[in-house]
This record gives structure tokens, C-alpha cells and sequence, in this order.
């Protein structure tokens, strides 16, 4: 039986490994975008705008509602002159001293017809609610790429650093046998004294990785929404890199699916909505309504039989500011000109998406290009390496020449992983020139 004591110990020994496990999380790019999504405090702005225009929408539809009103008045007077004569006449009227009176009136009014304005509002108000969904939707893509750049910056520095650990320990090994040539006599003590400057210069570059690791990790913790001391493990995102398809076809899903251009399309009805708002006001208007009055001289709440009024009355109002038809031409001709500048704005932005998808499908080739590319000179470098390695071993290349070699070596394979990641977020980037970066 083990003792309490030894139990303790080992319970002890294990709780800094747990923290730790606490501490770390990996995640593939769909799952960091999620929680990017998830946790955006600008997406959630973004959904308090939408409710904001469909609350208003709500607000517009209600105005199609009828109107009403009711009002009761209570009246007391004091009357200190109680005969009144009138001029010319020998009779008098007596008036009591005090009197009371109820007055209550209920109206309902319905327009039934003011030219289209409320259907125009409406529309153009249902329209305003998808600019906001759209906001939202682009609100999500620039989310969505922000995580995806962080995501491939902290890989690209987490593959220099493996890389830098593997060059640390070939550059160990090589101190360890220039110092074995060394006491045989084979080398002079400034080889030994080149690999370990060599050494020190690696390491340097190494907590410069290190120092930039922590800054990228900590500002994904923040985009993702996890505590700020989570160290996120990379998967690599650059598995399964597509082949470029055409440029048409990415132009062809840009025009389709970019919300800056659904924006303006819906923004041109709106505008279109707007020039028939001010075409309805020189329309005259058709209104309904009923009207209930009750009429209460006698000073009691309740009135005895036969001694109040209650009419109803029914009508319809129709009123034509016929002085629009000379004052509002010129308002339709200001709305029309606003809508052409939104069809110039779509046409200008139409330019830019062509000219913005040609240079990251360009960017995107090029990427991959120098993938082939670099895995060629690895191949190459790494042969470099090896007879370097060998002529060194049999006394024939000098130091500088084998650490040349080593470092041509290493800075290929760390250019071939960042060309990696180049090509990966350049491939983003074209998905979301074209607005499909999240689907």
C-alpha cells in the first residue's frame, strides 16, 4: 500500500500538468471562425441594428391601423348674476346660481386611401430592415476573415518555430562533434567557437518568434472569446489548398453574392419607393369616420330620461392639396437624381470588385507557384546539406561553408511553411473578395 504521504505527493505533482491542460485548446480554422461569430460583440451590434429596423417596420405597419380617441369633460359654474335681460325686451331669463354639465365625445378614423404613401413607406421600410441584415451578414465576413488572418499569422510563427528547434538541435549536435574533431586535432577551436555564434544567433531569432507567438495568440484568445491565457493549438490549415478555378467564375459569384452590391440594388428601390411617396402627395386623400357625442346639461352624473343627447354620426373626408401638382416636380426630380448616383456608386464598385478579385486570384496563383517552387529548393538544399556535411566530416569544406549550407537549408523550409500559409490566407482572401468567405 502506497503511504499518504507518497499519495499526496503524486496528487501534488499532477496539478500543475491539469492547469496546464486548462490552459490550452486546439482548433481547427471552422472551429476558431464559430467562436469568433459566436462571441463578436460587433455581430451582436450588428443584430441590435436588425431589430431596431424591424422594429420600426413594425411601427410603420401600425400606422395602417384606425385611428381613435375618447375624451369626457366635466364643467361647473358658478353663475353670480342670475337674471339676464335682453336689450329691448321686458322679459328677464332666470339663471340658477350654479350649474354642471357632462360632455363626452369617441372618434374612430380610418384613411382609406392617401395616394400609396403608407404602402410606400412600408416597402421602403422592409427593404431598410435587409440593408441592416446585409450590414450584418458583411459585419460577419470581415469577423470571419479577421480570425482566419490571426489564425494563419499564429501558424506561420508556430512552423518558424519548429523549424528554429530542429536547426537548435542539428547546430547541438554539430557543436558536439566540432568539439570531438577538435580534441583529435582535426579542426581548430574557431570552428567550434563559428557553430556556437552560429548557436547564439539561432536562439536569438528563436525568442523573437517566441515574443511574436504571444502576441498573436493573445489577440486570437480576444477574437475568439477565450480566457486570455489559452494557448490555442494550430491545426494546419493548409491541407486540401483548392486549384484556382477561373477568373469569370469568381467575378460571376462576386456580382452575386457581395452585400456591398445587394446593398445598392436594394438601395435603388428604395429610392425608386421614394420617388412614388412624392408622386403620391399631388393624389388627394379618401378618410372615414365616427363620431359619438354625449351631451349631459343636467348636473347629474346620471341623468334622469329625456334629459341628455348622445348623436352619431358617420362621414367622409376627402382633401386634395391640389397646389402639389406646380410645387413637387421639382422634388421628384431631386429624388431621381439621388437615385442615379446610387446606380453610378453600384458601377463604380462594380469596377473595383472586378479589379480587387483579378489581383487576389492573381496573388493566389502566385502563392501557389512558390509552393512548387520552394519544395524544388528544399530538395536541392537539402543535398546541398548532406555534402557539405560530408565534406566537412572528411576535413574537405570548411566551417563557413557547412553552416552556410545548414542555413540555406533551414531558411528554405521555414520560406516553403510561411509560402504555405501565404497560399492558404491568399485563398481566403479571393473567397472573400467574391463574399463567399463564410459559406
Amino acid at each position: 500500500m502506497i503511504p499518504r504521504s507518497i499519495r499526496l505527493m503524486l496528487v501534488a505533482s499532477l496539478i500543475p500538468a491539469a492547469l496546464f491542460a486548462q490552459s490550452s485548446k486546439e482548433l481547427n480554422i471552422n472551429q476558431a471562425i464559430e467562436l469568433g461569430i459566436a462571441n463578436s460583440k460587433n455581430l451582436k451590434l450588428s443584430q441590435n441594428k436588425i431589430d431596431q429596423a424591424v422594429a420600426k417596420l413594425e411601427v410603420v405597419k401600425d400606422n395602417a391601423l384606425p385611428t381613435g380617441n375618447a375624451s369626457f369633460i366635466y364643467n361647473h359654474a358658478e353663475i353670480p348674476t342670475t337674471t339676464f335681460t335682453l336689450p329691448g325686451s321686458e322679459s328677464s331669463l332666470r339663471l340658477p346660481k350654479r350649474a354642471d354639465a357632462f360632455v363626452g365625445t369617441a372618434a374612430v378614423q380610418e384613411l382609406v386611401y392617401g395616394g400609396g404613401k403608407l404602402k410606400y413607406a412600408k416597402e421602403s421600410t422592409r427593404l431598410l430592415a435587409e440593408v441592416a441584415r446585409l450590414d450584418a451578414d458583411k459585419s460577419k465576413e470581415e469577423i470571419t476573415y479577421a480570425v482566419i488572418n490571426t489564425y494563419y499569422s499564429l501558424y506561420k510563427v508556430l512552423q518558424s518555430r519548429k523549424v528554429v528547434d530542429q536547426n537548435l538541435e542539428s547546430i547541438a549536435a554539430q557543436i558536439k562533434q566540432a568539439q570531438r574533431f577538435f580534441e583529435q586535432g582535426i579542426v581548430t577551436k574557431n570552428d567550434v567557437l563559428r557553430f556556437q555564434l552560429q548557436q547564439a544567433n539561432v536562439t536569438l531569432t528563436q525568442m523573437d518568434i517566441e515574443s511574436n507567438r504571444k502576441v498573436i495568440n493573445y489577440n486570437l484568445d480576444i477574437l475568439l472569446g477565450l480566457p486570455e491565457d489559452t494557448e490555442v493549438k494550430i491545426v494546419d490549415p493548409t491541407l486540401g489548398l483548392k486549384t484556382p478555378g477561373s477568373l469569370n467564375e469568381y467575378i460571376g459569384q462576386a456580382f452575386a453574392n457581395r452585400q456591398e452590391l445587394k446593398q445598392l440594388d436594394i438601395q435603388n428601390k428604395v429610392a425608386d419607393f421614394n420617388i412614388k411617396t412624392i408622386k403620391a402627395n399631388t393624389l388627394p386623400t379618401v378618410g372615414v369616420g365616427a363620431n359619438l357625442y354625449y351631451i349631459n346639461p343636467s348636473g347629474n352624473f346620471i341623468p334622469p330620461a329625456n334629459q341628455y343627447l348622445m348623436p352619431i354620426t358617420l362621414g367622409a373626408t376627402v382633401s386634395w392639396n391640389f397646389g402639389n401638382l406646380w410645387t413637387n416636380k421639382n422634388k421628384v426630380s431631386q429624388a431621381k437624381i439621388e437615385q442615379s448616383e446610387i446606380t453610378l456608386q453600384k458601377d463604380i464598385l462594380s469596377d473595383q470588385v472586378k479589379t480587387d478579385i483579378n489581383k487576389n486570384f492573381q496573388n493566389y496563383q502566385v502563392a501557389m507557384n512558390k509552393i512548387q517552387v520552394l519544395e524544388t529548393s528544399i530538395a536541392q538544399a537539402t543535398e546541398n546539406d548532406k555534402l557539405l556535411a560530408s565534406k566537412y566530416k572528411n576535413n574537405v569544406a570548411s566551417v563557413t561553408d557547412r553552416i552556410d549550407a545548414e542555413t540555406l537549408l533551414y531558411q528554405a523550409k521555414i520560406n516553403l511553411e510561411i509560402a504555405k500559409a501565404d497560399a492558404g490566407l491568399a485563398y481566403y482572401t479571393l473567397l472573400k473578395s467574391t463574399g463567399k468567405i463564410t459559406q
